[in-house]
């Protein structure tokens, strides 16, 4: 079921990012790489990010994914409504 962002509180799910504990980045099998011409700048790709690794510099800018502390979970492209994040394996 798609949710309503306009029903999700405007944070991240979780508020302490990864980077105050160690980087995961490398365990990581698949990266996620947003795809602009697809993205609306929704940032539930940010708010459903379990270790804040979806950085949002302001509501102008697009979000851009920190892959020194994504572990590659998926949860961002499988929350965008409009399918502009693409789980790509990594080389």
């Amino acid at each position: 079921m798609p949710y309503d962002h306009e029903s999700i509180p405007p944070t991240p799910i979780t508020s302490v990012p990864s980077d105050q504990f160690l980087k995961t980045g490398s365990w990581r099998t698949f990266r996620p790489v947003i795809d602009r011409d697809k993205c609306i700048k929704c940032f539930i790709c940010w708010k459903f990010c379990p270790d804040v690794s979806v950085r949002v510099k302001d509501e102008d800018s697009y979000p851009e994914i920190d892959y020194e502390f994504c572990k590659g979970c998926g949860i961002c492209a499988r929350e965008c409504p409009k399918d502009a994040i693409d789980m790509v394996l990594e080389v």
